[in-house]
């Protein structure tokens, strides 16, 4: 049997719009639950825009909360710079949980998450 591929929405978006993050601890914004199984597995794309007025952190929770095994950290993301690349098309499943959380309170809500997923089933 072929390998079978599809794009989709990040289980967290509401028909593909961009997720805004909420939190500023963990555990984060539900952004992505992946695949369940061990053979399936989402390649995850996630791009942020900062809507702020100054550049803030973004923390991506890939799979987990422990810190640092699971904690991707974006520092210094720029203000007013369109989407800014977060998570470049790492594989994830096991239904595990991709979430994220701003720096700081002044950032809530500042930041919106973008992204699809590649759906690859072996």
């Amino acid at each position: 049997m072929a390998t079978q591929y599809s794009k989709v929405l990040l289980s967290g978006s509401t028909s593909g719009r961009g997720i805004k993050v909420a939190a500023v601890a963990t555990p984060g914004t539900l952004i992505h639950t992946a695949i369940a199984g061990a053979t399936d597995f989402d390649e995850i794309w996630l791009w942020a825009v900062n809507h702020d007025t100054v550049a803030r952190d973004l923390f991506i929770e890939f799979g987990g909360v422990t810190d640092p095994d699971d904690l991707m950290e974006t520092k210094d993301i720029p203000p007013a710079s369109g989407m800014f690349l977060v998570c470049p098309g790492i594989p994830l499943n096991g239904g595990l949980v991709v979430r994220a959380f701003a720096d700081a309170a002044p950032a809530l809500g500042e930041f919106v998450i973008w992204g699809y997923v590649n759906r690859i089933e072996p």
